[in-house]
């Protein structure tokens, strides 16, 4: 019976290590996790007035495949420490929406000590914490999405080896120097009027403006904003009793986002408005040109190969032929005949 037991307890353990094997799974042993920062990468906190204790903020892009670390300097703001390239993520740009669709999520997100995964079996790894509060406000699903080494993804994203152990310490002093989480800022493209303008017909454009206010705030104070969810959407900087939780479903309580919106952010939203207005109609003025040309050329085209066959029939009328059968006629690869020597007289 005792055996049994054991047997028992040890198919279920590794019951487990196949569950979590999957994207960040387990790996029993890896010491990976606790290897010192490069003295380099201290040496360049210190410069940047850092250091691995500061708090930390990472944004990933995933149309250019890049993960930016930001880390508070003894200043207060934000300085940009380092950009990895992203080795691999899953989908197409656009939020996660599925269990199962292997697509990266996008949005706000908070890594905290319980999100850390030593021992995964892509080297290392950290949750992303999807899905958050909005994404369960929007009914979305899905489990261990990482962002791990080993450069392959199934709905995560993926670094190398060499560049998660980095992020991965940094993180974990971050943690270390007394820091509660990290956010975690994922976005499909670097959020300009420009690329906004080249994806407006996506159908998550209101979902990456909304999500656009955290990046503006960001690119202006060099601050992470707090985030929260209410009417099912982002809301930033939303000053409120620490104990006040909002309804992420319900409607927002008036006067949120008006009383947090700065001068320079109104300004920023209506130039980057304006901007992209702009930049939709010139995108639209030249693909109607780009249109007009095609059409052109293929009735050009067209006209070159209705010449071509009344030529062809003409010919073919000369030589006896139906229409279509100049080829039948005048064969290229024959010879002229060379005509005898005229007979010598004398």
């Amino acid at each position: 019976m005792i055996l049994l037991r054991r047997y028992f307890a040890l198919a279920l353990m590794l019951g487990v290590i196949a569950v979590l094997a999957g994207c960040g799974g387990f790996k029993p042993g890896n010491a990976r996790a606790n290897a010192p920062l490069k003295q380099a990468v201290v040496a360049k906190l210190k410069a940047m007035g850092s250091s691995p204790g500061q708090g930390m903020v990472i944004r990933l892009f995933k149309e250019s495949s890049e993960l930016e670390v930001w880390k508070r300097t003894a200043e207060g703001s934000y300085k940009h420490f380092q950009t990895y390239e992203i080795c691999a993520w899953s989908g197409e740009l656009g939020p996660k929406i599925r269990e199962g669709d292997r697509q990266s999520p996008e949005g706000f997100y908070n890594i905290t000590p319980g999100l850390l995964n030593p021992n995964s079996n892509y080297y290392l790894a950290f949750n992303t914490g999807f899905p958050n509060k909005f994404d369960r406000a929007h009914g979305r699903t899905g489990s261990n999405l990482m962002v791990h080494g080993d450069c392959s993804s199934r709905g995560c994203y993926s670094m190398t080896d060499e560049s998660i152990a980095e992020i991965y310490a940094l993180v974990r002093e971050s943690f270390a120097g007394g820091n509660s989480s990290v956010q975690l800022q994922i976005f499909p493209f670097r959020m300009t009027p420009q690329n906004l303008a080249k994806h407006s017909s996506s159908p998550h454009l209101a979902f990456w403006k909304d999500i656009k206010e955290g990046y503006d705030r960001f690119e202006l104070s060099k601050t992470p904003p707090t985030w929260d969810v209410c009417n099912r959407e982002y809301v930033f900087d939303v000053p409120r009793p620490s104990a006040e939780v909002l309804d992420a479903v319900a409607a927002c309580p008036a006067g949120i986002g008006e009383t947090t919106m700065t001068v320079a952010l109104r300004q920023k939203q209506a130039a980057d408005e304006a901007a992209m207005v702009t930049e939709v109609a010139a995108l639209a003025d030249k693909e109607a040109k780009a249109r007009a040309e095609a059409e052109r050329l293929a009735a050009e085209q067209a006209a070159l190969k209705a010449r071509g066959e009344t030529i062809g029939s003409f010919v073919g009328g000369l030589f006896g032929g139906k229409d279509g059968d100049v080829k039948k006629v005048i064969n290229l690869t024959l010879k002229a005949p060379v005509p005898a020597p005229r007979i010598k007289r004398v």
